[in-house]
């Protein structure tokens, strides 16, 4: 009877510690997109997707001025291949974190060394590079966070009614 006892309760408590690791079913779920562009450069970009659930851009989240996460959870994980230029400034392969200073004509996208953390933990000491683009808007309002990669190395960054396109070039 103690044995069994023993076993149930184990049972109980690997299935609390270990079922809520399915990061599908947080909030903010997970996401990726991986894209080889046209001149041989592979980006991998890993993030989770939060959702405006009635918030205001500039207001409520995602705030002018303040560096963004540029996701949710964990941070926002961006890989090249190669050596690149983003926006014409050269960024050495290899795999960074994202994140955002939103400005209301422009924003600040930053690589950040320090990839394998959680989200909110950003120091600016690790930064590989930032460079400035210039925040856009869309027609079509996008609920929840996404981010875009096409082939000829642009990435977008979409969400409310705001695109940030990131152009991203091989440096050979």
């Amino acid at each position: 009877m103690k044995t069994t006892a023993i076993l149930f309760m184990l049972t109980i408590i690997c299935t609390t510690v270990f079922g809520q690791t399915d990061k599908s079913k947080r909030p903010s779920p997970p996401d990726s997109v991986k894209v080889t562009t046209n001149d041989g450069v592979t980006i991998d970009i890993h993030y989770s997707r939060p959702s405006l659930k009635g918030r205001q851009i500039g207001v409520d989240i995602v705030k002018i001025g303040e560096v963004w996460r540029t996701g949710a959870n964990e941070a926002t994980t961006v890989a090249f291949d190669k050596d690149v230029l983003v926006e014409g400034k050269k960024l050495s392969k290899g795999k960074y974190s994202l994140y955002t200073i939103p400005g209301e004509q422009e924003t600040i996208v930053i690589f950040n060394k320090t990839w394998d953390q959680w989200g909110t933990k950003y120091d600016k000491n690790q930064d590989a590079l930032r460079v400035n683009v210039s925040s856009q808007t869309n027609n079509l309002a996008q609920e929840q966070f996404k981010i875009d990669v096409d082939q000829s190395g642009k990435i977008g960054l979409l969400w409310g009614d705001y695109v940030l396109p990131i152009q991203v070039k091989s440096a050979l």
